[in-house]
């Protein structure tokens, strides 16, 4: 277990100075699930239809609250991790995750890699993305294996401070039309829309990373029902910043990029990058470039600890017999985690398998691929929490779903089958 610190009190904080200071596994959390590819998808709605999607956005970040909610609820008032609650649905659900896992994290490996890469060849473009990927990719090895806890939360947060700081900063240098932004709230479906609708409600901020917002609190030292108030508060503030990044990049888009033909791939970035040079001058495009740096490298450091840290629960969860009883939290922390040889063969993975898709020299062509891939794990999430905090015999009733909870999770549920669908279709136009 997590031994007691100034940082990781034994009892859950009151009131907001106190609770603002453990603030960490949402901020991550949010950090993660948004990526360089969920920003240009934003910027390319606003470029196209300014202002009008805002309630979007919106709609999204309250959904992606409600999931996270869920997570961290479960982990919390069951004692138990997300593998052993899968583990109790049957031995398909488990099954489920490890194939999902292993392809995914083959593909994403090298995206985020490439995401990674990209802005710091346009800042330093004599090496070049292959190179930088690769390079990222070992540094976010090298930080996740050798890094405890409490100093990949510090990184992540100096990370998200960047992100804040460049990215809200870009929106405030462009101007917000604030009669337009305001008329955003009201829902409305421009001809062509739903697609870019259904991106930021049910796209933006959501991957698998949302299944290891439990296991980031386990290693935050929060464990039992007491924690869920403080669970709840550091959910919000995590995507509530969510909203605030993906509102920025809207902003972006409508004010700098309205009319033009953006490309619909992390490369549309640079186009700010370019913009922002040639309105303002150098000086507004490098710390812009440094802020998508921080939002795609802050997504490979929370992928490679938080789906290591799942997929080492699943291996040590797959390896069970099939009459073991669902372990609890306590022995899932003395058996699997940061230590553990699963954890570290899955970073691997992670790492250096993708960089053979690096010398396709095609890094665009990935996000293709990754998107189908990725729309087919949150459909999963959505309808198994919706079993696991609906049962009777796993849940405190104190803690079980509720009617709002539910019919939260039934619309997300929903949304993203509908966007799974769409996403494989759209492979076949």
């Amino acid at each position: 277990m997590t031994q007691a610190t100034s940082d990781n009190p034994t009892q859950p904080p009151t009131g907001f100075r106190a609770r603002a200071k453990q603030l960490g596994p949402g901020i991550i959390a949010a950090a993660t699930g948004v990526g360089a590819g969920d920003l240009v998808a934003t910027l390319v709605a606003g470029a196209r239809f300014g202002y009008v999607l805002f309630w979007a956005v919106i709609v999204g970040t309250i959904l992606k609250l409600a999931l996270g909610e869920a997570v961290g609820r479960w982990s919390l008032a069951s004692g138990r991790t997300m593998m052993s609650g899968w583990r109790t649905l049957g031995r398909w659900a488990v099954t489920y995750f490890g194939a999902y896992v292993v392809v995914w994290g083959f593909v994403y490996g090298a995206t985020a890699m490439s995401a990674s890469a990209l802005p710091l060849n346009a800042l330093f473009p004599d090496i070049s993305v292959r190179y930088w990927a690769m390079i990222c990719g070992v540094l976010g090895l090298v930080l996740v294996w050798f890094g405890r806890y409490a100093i990949f939360e510090k990184v992540i947060t100096v990370l998200v401070g960047v992100m804040f700081v460049t990215v809200v900063g870009t929106a405030i240098l462009v101007g917000p039309n604030l009669p337009a932004l305001f008329e955003g709230f009201v829902p409305r479906l421009p001809s062509g829309s739903l697609v870019y609708v259904l991106g930021l409600i049910g796209g933006v901020g959501g991957t698998i990373t949302m299944a290891a917002y439990g296991y980031w609190t386990l290693s935050k030292g929060w464990s039992g029902p007491r924690w869920v108030p403080m669970m709840r508060f550091d959910n919000a503030v995590g995507y509530t910043m969510t909203g605030i990044f993906v509102l920025a990049m809207l902003v972006v888009g409508a004010g700098i990029l309205g009319g033009t033909n953006i490309t619909e791939d992390d490369e549309g970035l640079l186009t700010v990058g370019t913009v922002l040079a040639n309105d303002y001058g150098e000086w507004a495009r490098i710390p812009f470039l440094i802020g998508f740096f921080a939002v795609a490298f802050s997504s490979v450091l929370g992928v490679w600890n938080g789906v290591s840290l799942m997929f080492a629960d699943w291996w040590r969860t797959w390896r069970m017999p099939k009459e073991a009883p669902a372990e609890t939290v306590e022995s899932y922390q003395d058996k699997a985690g940061r230590t553990s040889l699963a954890f570290r063969l899955y970073l691997l993975w992670l790492t250096f398998p993708p960089m053979l898709l690096l010398f396709l020299d095609r890094p665009f062509q990935l996000v293709v691929v990754y998107g189908v891939l990725g729309a087919l794990f949150m459909p999963f999430l959505a309808g198994t929490l919706l079993m696991l905090l609906n049962s009777k015999q796993l849940m405190p009733a104190e803690y079980r779903s509720r009617w709002l909870s539910n019919g939260i999770l039934v619309l997300c549920l929903v949304l993203f089958v509908v966007l799974a669908v769409n996403e494989i279709i759209g492979q076949f136009d």
